[in-house]
């Protein structure tokens, strides 16, 4: 099971509704950040979150109005009485950025480890998360999220049985363990059925549209992506400021066939997106307007 929230919608400026960018999601005690746009505590508040188990926070490039709001949340884990290690992923300056934040927040109860991006696409497996970045066009250093939890197929007994493996190994070697007994080595796979489809979310903001985008938001559960502008008459400051357009999102879900599309965001030059909501519905039917605070419990397949 994976609960998601988008916490904040806003792009370059809050609004009283709206905070900046940023969503959480959690999983098996461990809780996962993109991005820390200004109010992202008070969001996490406003959920009835904790902010004391993030493990692990992604930032997809570092404008203000995505890293602002991370010298509070810092302070307020430490306030938590954190010890555990905070793991922080992003594009190249990753240490220079939050350490120049942090000339605010000094003193942490907990170390922080950086993993700074390089390659283009790049997979990390964090906890219970299987993270893929990939880079977008954004007129700085900007990457998407994919978050999956992958799933082992199940148990085969007569796989097991066939090969004549003992029956105490049976557990191990469904949990992932290489077992060697007696001069044999026993593999997972001698057990083990094919891979299950698991869970994924992408989330990508701040980019002009590239094929990189519908390629890992291909069937994922859950698609985030900007929607800057719904206006038809913005679409050439999309182009000029490297942001998307309702329509332009709504092409890369339909393109990347997910079950669903979520739009954040917004320019506070769009008060009420609701208004343009159906120009992206035109394109892919399943898309709606996120909101703060909007939230979904993703479950496997067979377990709905």
């Amino acid at each position: 099971m994976l609960d998601i929230c988008l916490l904040g919608t806003g792009g370059m400026m809050p609004l009283p509704y709206r905070w900046l960018t940023s969503m959480m999601f959690r999983c098996e005690g461990s809780s996962l950040l993109i991005d820390c746009g200004e109010g992202t505590q008070i969001a996490i508040k406003e959920k009835g979150w904790s902010f004391k188990p993030i493990d692990t926070l992604c930032l997809t490039h570092y404008h203000a109005d995505h890293v602002s709001g991370l010298p509070g949340l810092l302070l307020a884990m430490g306030n938590a009485e954190r010890t555990e290690p905070l793991t922080i992923v992003g594009p190249r300056g990753l240490e220079r950025v939050v350490n120049s934040l942090r000339v605010i927040a000094p003193e942490l109860p907990f170390p922080i480890r950086f993993v700074e991006l390089a390659d283009k696409v790049q997979s990390l497996q964090l906890g219970p998360y299987k993270v893929t970045a990939f880079r977008v066009n954004h007129n700085i250093t900007c990457y998407g999220y994919t978050i999956e939890l992958l799933r082992a197929g199940k148990f085969q007994v007569e796989k097991a049985q066939a090969a004549g493996i003992p029956l105490k190994l049976w557990s191990r070697l469904q949990k992932g363990n290489i077992i060697e007994e007696n001069g044999v080595t026993y593999y997972p796979e001698m057990v083990m059925g094919p891979p299950r489809r698991g869970l994924k979310v992408t989330y990508c903001t701040d980019t002009r549209p590239v094929p990189v985008i519908a390629q890992m938001a291909a069937g994922a559960d859950l698609f985030v992506c900007e929607g800057m502008y719904g206006e038809k008459d913005k679409e050439d400051k999309a182009r000029e400021h490297k942001h998307m357009t309702f329509y332009e999102a709504a092409s890369l879900a339909r393109e990347a066939d997910c079950r669903q599309l979520w739009l954040t965001h917004f320019s506070p030059s769009l008060p009420r997106p609701e208004d343009y909501i159906e120009t992206a519905r035109a394109v892919f039917p399943r898309t709606y307007v996120g909101k703060d605070g909007k939230s979904m419990e993703l479950t496997f397949d067979d377990e709905e």
